[in-house]
């Protein structure tokens, strides 16, 4: 059985607002990513729509799966220190509304530990070519708190 892989790394410190909404990771691509040989998450995107930043546009948090499958998804998110009693993250289907609808699964929420919030999720889902998946997160702090470190990946055994 053959398996495609897009796995997504962010490296850089990514600010979320405390406005309690969710929000989409975003991640870069070419070299920076850790793999993605079935072009599943590129500038110029299935629908048509390009990226000229990653760093601004939400757009760059999706993962567009390549064929249908059974999709296993794995989050990595390490959140900085905060005066949040409170972190949740999300993964979603079509996050943006671009053709199915949104649609999120596998909601977690975590009461802050002592030392950094050091976080790993995974879900299985079925997924499907023009329905685009992100990893979104969302914090209760009283202002922005960086995401450090994320990853997002997703595996499409076929």
């Amino acid at each position: 059985m053959p398996v495609q892989v897009c796995s997504l790394i962010l490296s850089e410190p990514q600010s979320i607002p405390g406005d309690g909404k969710y929000h989409i990771l975003r991640f870069p691509f070419g070299s920076e990513e850790s793999a993605d040989d079935c072009n599943m998450h590129q500038m110029a995107q299935p629908d048509g729509y390009t990226i000229s930043n990653w760093r601004t546009d939400d757009r760059s948090g999706l993962i567009w799966p390549a064929c249908d499958g059974w999709g296993s998804l794995t989050g990595v998110i390490f959140w900085a220190a905060g005066d949040y009693t409170e972190i949740r993250d999300q993964f979603v289907r079509d996050p943006f509304n671009l053709s199915t609808g949104f649609n999120s699964t596998a909601t977690e929420d975590h009461s802050p530990t002592t030392g950094g919030q050091y976080l790993h999720k995974s879900h299985e889902l079925f997924v499907h070519p023009g329905t685009p998946i992100g990893l979104l997160v969302k914090h209760n702090a009283s202002g922005p708190v960086d995401v450090t470190f994320a990853e997002f990946k997703l595996a499409i055994h076929t």
